[in-house]
């Protein structure tokens, strides 16, 4: 099954230090997060492509929970995903295994990709391991901007603003800045 035929039961938009989300979820848990596309109006588009019709509705509890911890990781609070209800359906075994590794790097520290691929015992699957997490449907909750390119560099970023909000987000989360060229601290 793909992520596109998960019929959410609804979704809702929150604002956070890099601009206004989006959230969608079904009876299963949060299952996707829509990083922010410039305005409000944009966003709505990006989520209502992967779910269309899908209604506006206020958050049930699991899922205002998991906004708030979001919200909060934004403001440079460490927060920690690994107990939130996720509705991973449609994703592969491979990619679950990928999502898991990330959810457990501590927030301002990274992974490579090789790293994790090492982590999940698939040796030499590095662009895997970023295929997956370019997939990932919940950025944000599960940490994708936590893994970078073993060069010391960014490394891709599949969301709005590619690298550059990669980076924002690490130093959110680190307390700072990134520095020029996309290097990590």
């Amino acid at each position: 099954m793909s992520m596109l035929r998960l019929k959410p039961e609804g979704f809702a938009f929150f604002d956070t230090a890099i601009g206004r989300c989006g959230i969608a979820w079904t009876e299963r848990g949060v299952c996707g997060v829509q990083i922010p596309e410039g305005d409000e109006a944009s966003t709505r588009a990006g989520l209502l492509r992967r779910w269309p019709d899908t209604p506006e509705e206020t958050p049930p509890p699991g899922v205002a929970e998991v906004i708030e911890r979001c919200v909060a990781l934004m403001e440079g609070e460490a927060v920690d995903f690994a107990d939130c209800q996720l509705d991973l359906r449609g994703t592969s075994e491979f990619e679950r295994q990928v999502y898991s590794a990330a959810l457990a790097i501590p927030p301002g520290q990274t992974l490579t990709y090789g790293e994790i691929a090492e982590q999940i015992g698939s040796h030499g699957a590095a662009r895997a391991v970023g295929a997956a997490l370019g997939a990932n449907p919940v950025p944000i909750v599960v940490p994708c901007h936590r893994v970078t390119g073993a060069n010391g560099r960014s490394g891709g970023f599949s969301a709005p603003g590619g690298a550059k909000t990669k980076l924002r987000m690490l130093a959110i989360e680190r307390g700072g800045a990134p520095t020029p060229e996309g290097q990590l601290l």
